[in-house]
């Protein structure tokens, strides 16, 4: 199989030729016989070596103005410069005569668009004499044909000599010539295009006919011009898949389970290679798994695809498990005993495969039941007796949970992620779910698809499907009339348009992506917002956009980890939130204790499992693992610590995500010394100190912040805390700030310096 990167040096060499040629000019030439018989058969001009350079392989022979024959050109020392050599044939085919004055044109193809995918020849006995009632075996032929004009230029309704089985000699006359078009990988679906030229290649399919009362017996695969169907449904359609951003997917799987299958079967015979015979699609929910599986049917020209879900296969009785799988793989084989390599592919599709191909021996009990199941579907995709025309999609969310020997190479070998799409995706989604409403003119001129695309971050195309819906319904709502009963506009239907505010209605209330942002989780902890009281808080968040830069630019750390330690209070958390939030990235979440209440050791490390397994579907992640030490059980006394969640952590905070993935991870802690001695502290790229409150100039770039205290008032305490020094974490300051707003007058400066005194050891003496 010649894959696109071979395309690619291909058209490059072509290029080079084509430059070269270019310097050859026009020139005439005489013609004359061929020197030898051998030559003769070549179906070649000869030609003298020093007339041509070697990138001359085919030449354009001009008999008249207007009337012109290619021909691939061979060289012999033996021919006069300035002359041609035709043998019998060609000089019948293009009527030239002996000595005739000829222009010669040096001819370039191009391999991509001018390659033969099939031609039609049609034989007969060179001698009549020589006819035999032997059958010709067309397969041979076609192999012979194949190799004796590799390479060479064929004109519809040339005529040739072709030798063959012992030195019968047969006429050949070119009936028709398809060519492939392989320009772009994506549109390369089979489909032949008619051609008056072409160039033969050994992935070329030859087919063989007789002339009108002809003698000669031809038998064979390659008799015929319904010796082979391409696999490709003749009216499929790729514009109209309706598969939104999975281009690049969709492309990476026809490259490797389809390309094979575009060509004959003699062609991959001789090969040698069998066709791949299993895909696994595996990704998060809602993706467009089955949509992909269910169009791939769709697209080739196939027997009608058996879809069954995975629990369907089940049965209580014993053996009737392992029957059911057999009953999908019985037509196929009875197929493939009665036609061979020349039998339909025949398509079966698993949804929710995990649910009978679970690792053997991870299901509990004595049954075995999954177990056989899974031996069964084994031995039917590449057993003993394999089948070469079946085709296994399997669609999964639960890759991790399939056993490891039915993705290996032979079985479901072709392995791809379904991911959320990117932007360009999403867009195209949209496009696809909006296009009814577009003809119909029912969506309003202020919607702008590429701004929706924009705001759907992390969307699958199920929730942009979801979304569409959701709008419409919005749209729809504003013309019924809520009274004592419900009544619709008369005039509703030609008023009705979905308009942008719909779709941002929609988007806020009602239809959130399953890996979208915990929004709701980090907008509690900057609910008052941050308060820059000075260089440390600064510092904070110029080291956060420092992070959030490398992680999104950054080819050599996808992973990218901060630990903001500092004593109980300082804002760690709220820092840690509002540098995810200046992140912007598509997906955000909170590892926090409180949403683990009661959970025991095991269920802990699940979730938290969970958590990062999210992150590493999205292209761009941020996880904030919140007051790590009571994540980890940790209290003083004892000591004690939960071992089992410490270890999972170690683990996660150091695996790298997947090949084009960036994650991003937020950690908080107040115990220092308590991580260093875990050796958890080593695992963080960086980690960055916040500090309590600790001058009076501090506190006083707080209170100008908040609203609670008049000018004279500031100014007074500005003047009562002059000089003095302190320790406060942020958060404290603000829960006493707002205790002292409840009391009216001068009194508030004093309460506020006493609370100050007994909290934060304000010294009422100047530092």
């Amino acid at each position: 199989m010649i894959d696109e990167d071979d395309w690619v040096i291909l058209h490059e060499i072509d290029i080079k030729r084509e430059l070269d040629i270019q310097e050859v000019k026009m020139i005439r030439a005489k013609a004359s016989k061929c020197p030898t018989d051998e030559l003769s058969l070549t179906n070649c001009v000869v030609v003298n070596p020093g007339d041509y350079p070697e990138t001359v392989q085919h030449v354009e022979i001009y008999t008249s103005p207007h009337t012109k024959f290619l021909f691939t050109t061979t060289r012999h020392p033996s021919m006069a410069k300035g002359t041609l050599g035709f043998n019998l044939m060609q000089r019948k085919w293009a009527v030239i005569s002996l000595h005739q004055e000829v222009q010669v044109n040096p001819f370039q193809f191009n391999t991509r668009v001018q390659t033969i995918g099939t031609i039609v020849v049609q034989v007969d006995f060179l001698q009549k004499k020589n006819a035999t009632p032997e059958p010709f075996d067309t397969d041979k032929m076609a192999m012979e044909f194949s190799m004796q004009f590799a390479n060479q230029a064929f004109t519809e309704e040339q005529i040739l000599a072709f030798q063959f089985a012992e030195k019968k000699m047969l006429t050949v006359f070119v009936k028709s010539i398809e060519v492939l078009d392989l320009s772009d990988m994506k549109k390369a679906t089979g489909k032949q295009k008619r051609s008056h030229i072409g160039l033969l290649t050994g992935n070329t399919t030859i087919v063989f006919e007789k002339f009108e009362n002809a003698t000669i017996n031809l038998t064979g695969r390659s008799k015929g011009q319904q010796a082979y169907q391409s696999i490709i449904n003749p009216d499929w359609d790729f514009n109209k898949m309706g598969i939104g951003g999975l281009d690049n997917e969709f492309s990476a799987i026809f490259r490797r389970a389809f390309a094979s299958r575009v060509f004959p079967p003699d062609v991959v015979e001789q090969l040698g290679m069998k066709h791949v015979k299993g895909i696994l699609l595996f990704g998060p929910p809602g993706t467009g798994k089955t949509l992909m599986a269910r169009q791939i049917g769709k697209m080739l020209n196939a027997r009608e695809p058996k879809i069954v879900n995975g629990p369907q296969i089940l049965d209580k009785y014993v053996g009737e498990s392992e029957a059911n799988v057999r009953k999908l793989f019985a037509d196929a084989e009875e197929e493939e005993k009665r036609c061979g390599s020349l039998s339909g592919l025949h398509i079966i599709i698993f949804d929710e495969i995990d649910a009978i191909c679970k690792a053997r021996g991870s299901v509990s009990g004595n049954t075995g039941v999954h177990d056989t199941v899974v031996n069964q579907l084994l031995a039917k995709i590449d057993g003993v007796e394999q089948l070469n025309n079946i085709l296994v999609i399997g669609m999964t969310n639960r890759k991790d949970m399939i056993d490891e020997a039915l993705i290996r190479p032979g079985r479901l070998e072709v392995q791809m992620e379904i991911g959320l799409p990117d932007e360009p995706g999403r867009l195209q989604i949209l496009k696809i779910h909006t296009s009814v409403m577009t003809e119909n003119e029912k969506l309003s001129d202020d919607v702008d698809l590429s701004e929706l695309a924009s705001l759907t971050k992390n969307f699958s195309g199920a929730e942009i499907e979801g979304l569409v819906r959701c709008s419409q319904a919005t749209a729809m709502n504003r013309l019924i009339k809520a009274a004592s009963k419900v009544e619709v506009d008369p005039e509703a239907g030609t008023k009705l348009k979905v308009t942008r505010q719909d779709f941002l209605h929609s988007l806020e209330h009602d239809v959130k992506p399953a890996f979208g942002s915990s929004k709701e989780e980090f907008e509690k902890f900057i609910s008052n917002g941050i308060i820059n009281w000075g260089s440390p808080v600064q510092r904070v968040l110029e080291d956060g956009d420092l992070l959030i830069s490398q992680c999104r630019v950054s080819e050599r750390t996808p992973l990218v980890s901060v630990c903001l330690e500092g004593p109980a209070s300082s804002g760690k958390s709220a820092l840690a939130a509002q540098i995810a939030k200046n992140s912007d990235f598509p997906f955000v979440k909170v590892c926090t204790p409180e949403n683990m209440i009661g959970f025991h050791e095991a269920a802990k490390c699940q979730h938290v499992k969970k958590i990062f397994d999210d992150a590493y579907k999205s292209p761009l992640s941020c996880v904030i693992v919140d007051d790590i030490e009571r994540l980890l059980d940790y209290v003083p006394i004892g000591p004690r610590f939960s071992n089992l969640v410490l270890q999972a952590l170690l683990v996660l905070m150091k695996k790298v995500p997947p090949h084009g993935h960036k994650l991003l991870v937020i950690a908080t802690a107040s115990r220092k010394d308590v991580l260093q001695e875990m050796e958890l502290l080593n695992v963080f790229n960086n980690v960055v100190h916040v500090s309590n409150i600790s001058s009076g100039e501090q506190l006083m770039s707080v209170v100008e912040n908040i609203d609670v205290f008049t000018p004279e008032e500031t100014t007074l305490l500005a003047k009562r805390i002059n000089g003095k020094s302190l320790w406060l974490g942020i958060k404290k300051l603000l829960v006493l700030i707002e205790m002292v707003r409840q009391i009216e007058g001068i009194s508030k400066i004093n309460k506020l310096l006493c609370l100050l005194e007994e909290e934060a050891n304000l010294e009422m003496v100047e530092s």
